[in-house]
Order: C-alpha cells, then structure tokens, then sequence
C-alpha cells in the first residue's frame, strides 16, 4: 500500500508519495500533464543535473550558500547523474511552457537527496529548498535552455560518430567499385557513363558534407544562457556567479561552453538550435536520396536496374515465395521521413517566441533529441548491415555502359552534335550499339574507337587520366 506525505507550494497541499524524492510541484505535473507517458530525455535531464551542480559548485566559491548545502546538493548530482534516482523524474516531455515542470523535478529531486545527506526527512526542506537554495540565482528560463543546449550538443558526439561510420563505409564501397564502368542517368534515362564507385563514393562525400555543416550548426550551441536569470538581466544572480557557473558547466561536460553575449537575445530567440535542427533536416533529406538511389539500382532482379544486390536480411513477402525487399534502405528512408516532421515541429516552437521568453522549449528538445536519437542508433547498423554487405553486378553494369547510346557523346568533336545524333538514334532502333555502328560505318578506326571509348577515359577528368590509367594498369596485374 502506497504511503503518502503532504507537501505545500504557493498553490496549497498535495499529497506526495512518501518513498518520492520529488515533491509537491513535480506531483502537480504529473497530474497536469499525462500526455505522451514518456519521460523528459534522458540527456536534458544529465545536462539539467550538470547545471545544478555547476551552480552549487560557483554558489560554493561564492559563499552565496551554507558550505554544507552546497556540497550536499554537489553530491546529490552526482549520485543523480551515476542514475541513482532515475525513477524520480517523471515529468512527461510534453508538459508546461518553458520546462519549469521539469526545472522543479529536478530542484526537488536533489533538495530531498541533498537534505537526506545532511540528516532531514524528505519533504521538511528545512536545511535545503528546491526554490532557495538548489534553484539559487537560476530561472527555469535559463536553465532550460542552457539544458537544451547542452543536451543536443551530448547527443551530437554520437550522431557524429555515426555519420563518419556511414561515410567511411560508403567510400569503401566507392574503391571496391572503382573499377565498373556504368551508364550514367539523368532524367532516369541514359547518360554518359560513370563508375559504380564513383557513384558511391559521392554517396560518402554527401555524407561528409551534411556531416561538416552539422558540425557547424552544432558550434553555434555552445554559447548559453546561465547566469542570466528570468528575462536575461541577471536578477538574483550574485556578482560572479554566471561566469563561475559557465565555467563549471564546461568543466563538467567537455564541451567548450561561453555565456551567451547577449543575454536578451539568448532568451528571445532559439536560432541556434534551429540551425541545428535545420541541419539535420538537410542530412536526413541527403540520406533520403541516397536510400532512394540504393533502392532503384538494387531494382529488379529481372525487370529493375539489378547493377548492386542489397543483402537480403529477412524475407520480403507474406505473399510472394522468394522475394527480397530492401527493407534496410526502406527504414532509412522512414527514419529520415520522422527528422523532417521533428524539424518542423522545432522550427514551428522555435517561431512561436514571444519578448523576453520562448515557452515552447519542451516540445524543442523532444523534437530534436528524438531525431538525434533515431540517427545514431540507425545509421552504424544501416552502414554495418547494408552498405558494407552491397555486391556489385558488373556484368549488368557492364551491359548498360556498352549498350547506351548516350556513348554518340564521344562523336561530337569528331563528326559534330547532329550526326552524332543520328547514332544515338539508330543504336536506339536497331538495339546495335554505339561503338559497333561506328566501326560499321566507318566513322571510327578500331584503335581510335578503342581510344575514344575506353571507361577509364571516358569517366576520368582530363586532368586526372594519367594517374587513373596507371591504376587501372595495376589492377590488371
């Protein structure tokens, strides 16, 4: 049977359960807010307990609090932070605007913890407050964000190590088929020819590019809004404190964090994890194509483009006896589909700030946190169980660079666009292709032919045919 303790705020008495370190404030959202039945991420509330504690550690050196409680509060972040008391926080992710929901979850969490260590009940807040002394000089309207901040920058580290994981297996695969000559497309219809590798290794160059301007959007996060209290002017705060506070935070974190510059601007406007959220929003639209791309030349087997085969993890049909799906590829692409709809939503609360504050913090750091998330959990296990299992067809590639009529191209120095022109179509009709109606013809020498229409030349720059001739020599030996 479940026992109960009464605890009183501004608003009145509520009962609480007793074995609870969290308090009357926390149980009221619990109440208020039964939404999604999942908790506040578990990176916000890491970077919410690092923040608490920085702030004891500066009150501390400060002598803005009793030594004894702001030890006791340090060190009931730290058993926090090892998830000693994970259970605790419960406050859904979708709760009230600007997260002070969860900014007393927290201060109540360690002000029950903190007065345990130094001999008291849970609930009496006696020796230590959730609002004096664990909140001291702080607003949920600079804690939050500078959570937020903190928390996207923590689960960037691992959405980085995956794009690299994902890059280097595509560019593998890129050296693996270097040497398969394709035809192109454009328009999905016969092109100049290119490699294989060629085509996958600007897949991992695609990857890297969305990588570095992630990276980029990500550095925009390390200025915080700490120290700057309710509205961005510091009320409350104790000379000192918000430089102190920041450097701790950075400390603490490992990530190289600096006070905003503007504290106004930090509370009005959230750009930077817009940025952000953006460019995930613009990696995920890459991974996109790329999935649609590896789905279209894995088509067939009989009746598609059939130029790589995607290795066959599960069966594809209920239905149909044999059948293959790129399921892999197909679950990239709905990942992807959920980072666009997250950033949408960010960018709609980013949008919806209004003067000194923008209440719609909550909702941004599950939309962002959710899409970090979903990347690094999904893309080392798609570069592992896809990409690096991919087999090239180079006999059907092979077929299609020699069968395309898009070779006539070649001609153009030779006999010009309009005649060339009548190659490409008679190929076409006849299904004879390029190079036997030139020899046919006569407008070709074998040897010029054989020049003209070597792969290597015909899918390396001018300036870089040496060096791809030379390696082409080697891989024949």
């Amino acid at each position: 049977m479940i026992r109960y303790r009464v605890e009183k705020d501004s608003l009145g008495e509520k009962k609480v359960p007793s074995a609870a370190y969290y308090g009357v404030q926390t149980q009221r959202a619990v109440e208020n807010f039964p939404v999604s039945g999942r908790p506040t991420h578990a990176a916000v509330r890491r970077a919410f307990l690092q923040q608490k504690k920085a702030s004891a550690r500066a009150h501390l050196e400060l002598d803005a609090l009793p030594a004894e409680v702001a030890k006791a509060i340090v060190k009931a972040a730290d058993e926090a932070l090892e998830g000693r008391f994970d259970d605790h926080f419960v406050v859904d992710q979708y709760q009230a605007g600007a997260g002070t929901s969860f900014n007393m979850n927290c201060n109540e969490v360690l002000a029950n913890r903190a007065s345990e260590i130094l001999g008291e009940e849970r609930g009496t807040y006696r020796k230590v407050h959730p609002n004096d002394h664990v909140n001291k000089g702080q607003s949920t309207n600079d804690t939050f964000p500078t959570a937020l901040h903190v928390a996207t920058l923590d689960l960037h580290r691992g959405v980085d190590r995956a794009l690299a994981t994902l890059e280097a297996a595509f560019r593998r695969k890129g050296e693996e088929f270097s040497g398969i000559p394709k035809s192109g497309r454009t328009h999905l219809q016969d092109a100049v020819p290119v490699t294989l590798g060629q085509e996958f290794t600007a897949m991992g160059g695609a990857v890297g590019h969305a990588r570095r301007l992630l990276a980029a959007a990500a550095a925009e996060l390390h200025e915080v809004a700490l120290g700057g209290s309710a509205v961005g002017t510091g009320m409350n705060t104790v000379p000192g404190y918000r430089d102190r506070a920041v450097g701790h935070l950075a400390k603490q974190t490992g990530l190289p964090l600096r006070p905003a510059a503007d504290m106004i601007q930090r509370f009005q406007s959230h750009l930077p994890l817009n940025a952000y959220s953006g460019a995930l929003r613009n990696l995920a639209y890459e991974l996109i194509r790329i999935a649609n791309d590896l789905r279209l030349l894995c088509s067939g087997p009989q009746t598609g483009f059939g130029e790589i085969v995607l290795p066959a993890v599960q069966p594809g049909s209920s239905i149909m006896p044999g059948k293959v799906n790129p399921v892999m590829a197909e679950c990239l692409d709905m990942v992807c589909f959920k980072v666009v709809g997250n950033d949408l939503c960010a960018s709609l609360a980013v949008q919806a700030g209004q003067m000194e504050l923008n209440v719609m913090m909550p909702v941004m750091a599950q939309a962002v946190t959710e899409s970090q998330d979903l990347l690094a959990n999904y893309l080392p296990h798609f570069a592992k169980a896809c990409v690096d299992g991919i087999v090239a067809d180079a006999e059907v590639c092979r077929g299609y660079y020699e069968a395309s009529p898009s070779l006539a191209t070649v001609l153009n120095p030779v006999i010009g666009y309009m005649k060339a022109a009548e190659v490409a179509k008679e190929s076409v009709k006849t299904g004879v292709p390029v190079r036997a109606l030139v020899l046919k013809k006569g407008i070709l020498k074998k040897a010029e032919a054989d020049r003209l229409l070597d792969p290597v030349a015909l899918t390396t720059p001018p300036d870089r045919r040496a060096g791809a001739a030379a390696r082409k020599g080697r891989r024949k030996k």
